[in-house]
């Protein structure tokens, strides 16, 4: 099955979010998973990232990712590491790699300045967005030589707020950030709320001063047929699942 790739006109260099289609993977994992951390069989999973990486044009060992902690880090690199670095975004000026991050429901963020030639990845759960990962990513990017103003921000597949159910008290998590935070909640059954994570991360990005910010509006929870979903895997009480990939190179 060929691979189906979503891509975005606001960015003018090559990238892709994935989607599962296309893949060697089997049962709950059918499809393109690219997760080496799920319980899918490794070889398998070799053989999604050797896929992704051909389309991306780039050697195997250069599609790059990090070990991924819903943190605020950041990483700037140049090649293949021997160590996965425990962060959640990198950024390159270097031709020949592709920049990657995984996400079952978290957004996936591709960033390019293509006048200065610098690309970024990152992976924003709820956590990573609202601790700034998204600015740490921007602040890397600048490091090489970026114009925040120059660059274009977008978010890929991820859960929509019709979706994503959370409690009171996640929900207070983010007006003790900020009050003006209420706004991307919306009530749902009893003292349930329903969280508008893209509209957050949108949010973040403007205020960090991109040029553009966009989300494809694809929601993951709800298209179990193209994108694997966290929430979805834990309703159907599924042992595992599943990692989307998105990529960006130079």
């Amino acid at each position: 099955m060929t691979l189906e790739i979503l891509r975005s006109d606001a960015l003018s260099v090559k990238h892709g979010f994935f989607t599962r289609k296309g893949g060697a993977s089997s049962g709950v994992f059918a499809g393109l998973n690219c997760g080496q951390g799920s319980s899918d069989q490794s070889e398998i999973v070799a053989i999604n990232r050797a896929r992704v990486a051909n389309a991306m044009g780039v050697e195997r060992d250069h599609l790059l990712g990090v070990h991924q902690v819903h943190s605020s880090v950041a990483v700037t690199v140049d090649g293949p590491m021997a160590d996965k670095p425990r962060a959640d975004a990198l950024v390159t000026c270097t031709s020949g790699v592709a920049l990657s991050v995984l996400t079952a429901d978290c957004q996936p963020v591709l960033f390019a300045d293509s006048t200065a030639g610098v690309i970024g990845a990152a992976h924003a759960g709820w956590r990573g967005a609202l601790d700034g990962i998204l600015h740490a990513t921007i602040d890397a990017m600048e490091n090489l030589g970026a114009r925040r103003e120059n660059i274009t921000a977008v978010i890929g597949p991820a859960i929509s707020q019709r979706a994503y159910e959370v409690g009171p008290e996640f929900m207070d998590s983010f007006l003790a950030e900020d009050p003006a935070y209420g706004r991307h909640f919306i009530h749902g059954k009893g003292d349930r709320m329903l969280f508008d994570l893209p509209g957050f991360g949108l949010n973040r990005l403007r205020d960090a001063g991109v040029g553009h910010a966009e989300w494809t509006r694809h929601c993951t929870f709800s298209d179990p047929d193209r994108f694997y979903s966290y929430r979805r895997t834990t309703h159907a009480k599924e042992a595992d699942y599943g990692r989307l990939i998105a990529a960006i190179t130079l």
